[in-house]
């Protein structure tokens, strides 16, 4: 356990330093924003309010998941990651509407801002977001995490939009740049936070791996040596790099005894090809397969569950 334990520690030290930096950066964006009458700035608190909220769900979530399986919960809680991403993403789409809205009608009624004060503040949050995303970036394999990564990198690269726009109102004095910068954000959210929902979505659905091919899956198991058929095939994820498999597989009719040997070979594929370290196999003899509410006699229904994780307990 404390091999799981120590990474956890660590994201968790990086996420409290993020939640730290980017408290201080929304406060300071939204009061210099008001003042440079900056929609741009204003966009730049509200997303990185989003990115405060991200961060700390992301750190409930990282708690979460390294508590350990109990009666009730006996996939422990690798989801709450999961859970915390897919609202993170529904939040910032709800954002990149907002500040589009909010920026097609400044287009239409302009208001003047100030652009080196808009300049400071957008410096300040390039160093700031890019001090957090690059935290972040070891630890994003992680969807959870990786949903925490793309909303600093997002604001790495539109804070440094803002100091661009910043020059360019001050060298031509167009004050519609302030606005199209925020549509621009407001596009840049929207595109990162549609992947992360329909990654989130796919785990909670219980949906096949995005990683991996069923067909694939299946060939390899069947490919092991006694093994005649592979159905009932069902891969899903348990977190975002947590996979596990159930599955029905004919075999031949013989002992019980001679089993292991099939199975050894089923889990050191799954294993090694595809990552698969949860499995629940159950054997079945030839013919079963076609007859309804037919099983092996029990000497040979041989159902099996191996974890990796628990072995590491160990």
């Amino acid at each position: 356990m404390h091999m799981v334990a120590t990474p956890n520690r660590k994201m968790q030290r990086v996420l409290q330093i993020s939640m730290a930096l980017t408290s201080a950066y929304v406060i300071a964006t939204f009061y210099f924003g008001v003042r440079a009458h900056s929609l741009a700035l204003i966009s730049e608190a509200g997303h990185n309010v989003s990115d405060l909220l991200a961060i700390l769900l992301s750190f409930v979530a990282v708690y979460f998941q390294a508590r350990p399986a109990t009666a009730e919960k006996t996939f422990g809680y690798q989801r709450a990651g999961v859970l915390a991403a897919f609202v993170n993403a529904l939040t910032l789409v709800v954002l990149s509407a907002w500040i589009a809205i909010e920026a097609v009608g400044r287009l239409s009624h302009p208001v003047t801002v100030q652009p080196k004060l808009m300049m400071f503040v957008a410096l300040a949050g390039v160093l700031m977001n890019g001090t957090v995303a690059t935290l972040l970036w070891k630890f994003s394999g992680d969807v959870n995490i990786r949903s925490v990564f793309l909303h600093m990198l997002g604001d790495t690269l539109s804070t440094a939009a803002v100091i661009v726009g910043g020059a360019g109102i001050l060298f031509t004095g167009l004050t519609w740049i302030d606005p199209l910068l925020s549509i621009g954000i407001a596009g840049m959210i929207l595109y990162s936070s549609i992947g992360i929902v329909r990654e989130t979505l796919n785990i909670l659905l219980e949906g096949t791996p995005r990683t991996l091919q069923l067909a694939s899956v299946r060939e390899a198991m069947q490919s092991v040596e006694g093994v005649l058929n592979v159905h009932d095939l069902h891969v899903w994820s348990l977190g975002s790099s947590s996979h596990a498999l159930a599955s029905h597989v004919t075999i031949a009719d013989m002992p019980m005894s001679d089993c292991g040997c099939i199975l050894e070979g089923l889990n050191q594929a799954l294993r090694d090809k595809f990552h698969i370290t949860h499995t629940t196999i159950q054997f079945e003899t030839r013919g079963c397969e076609t007859t309804h509410g037919c099983s092996a006699p029990p000497e040979l229904d041989f159902a099996a569950a191996h974890d990796h994780s628990h072995s590491h307990a160990h």
